[in-house]
């Protein structure tokens, strides 16, 4: 393996859990997920030479990800059976991980309620990026992110309550 190849794998390793959120924001299904996770993959390594060093490594990859997992979303023709109905036979217990697994999962559910740059911006921020760091991303004063994301919070605790849920 060349060195580029190893800096390019440790890069992923490193990275994995933001390329795992983003791929779950956009995506509901496992292996729709799993087919993103790949074309980012693919995506990052075709670009690799491409990254000068003007930004941190990490914030050309979010850009990156972002970017194809938009293009991923658009191209992505509708199945009949990504609509699927989904039974649960046994009530989950009443432990704090199973609790927390059901919010993450409406949280996650609540994401898909919202469109492209709301997306992007709960990503950013669930990956303590800065505002500014947000705000350099998207092409958007600190301020506009700031007010954004505010407004962002308040529909996803709103779609939340709309659920149909129980613990």
């Amino acid at each position: 393996m060349t060195d580029k190849e190893q800096l390019f794998m440790r890069l992923i390793d490193e990275h994995n859990g933001m390329l795992f959120k983003v791929c779950r924001i956009y995506q509901d299904d496992d292996d729709d997920r799993n087919d993103l996770m790949q074309e980012i993959v693919l995506q990052l390594w075709l670009y690799f030479d491409s990254f000068k060093g003007q930004s941190k490594i990490n914030t050309w990859m979010y850009r990156v990800a972002l970017n194809t997992a938009i293009t991923f979303f658009k191209k992505q023709k509708r199945r009949p059976d990504s609509e699927r109905l989904h039974h649960i036979v046994d009530q989950p217990e009443e432990h704090p991980e199973a609790i927390k697994d059901e919010q993450l999962r409406l949280f996650y559910k609540a994401v898909k309620h919202l469109n492209k740059v709301e997306k992007a911006l709960i990503f950013l921020y669930m990956e303590n990026q800065s505002y500014e760091d947000i705000a350099s991303n998207l092409g958007i004063t600190e301020g506009n992110a700031r007010v954004r994301l505010n407004r962002i919070k308040i529909k996803l605790r709103e779609i939340i309550k709309t659920f149909d849920y129980e613990y």
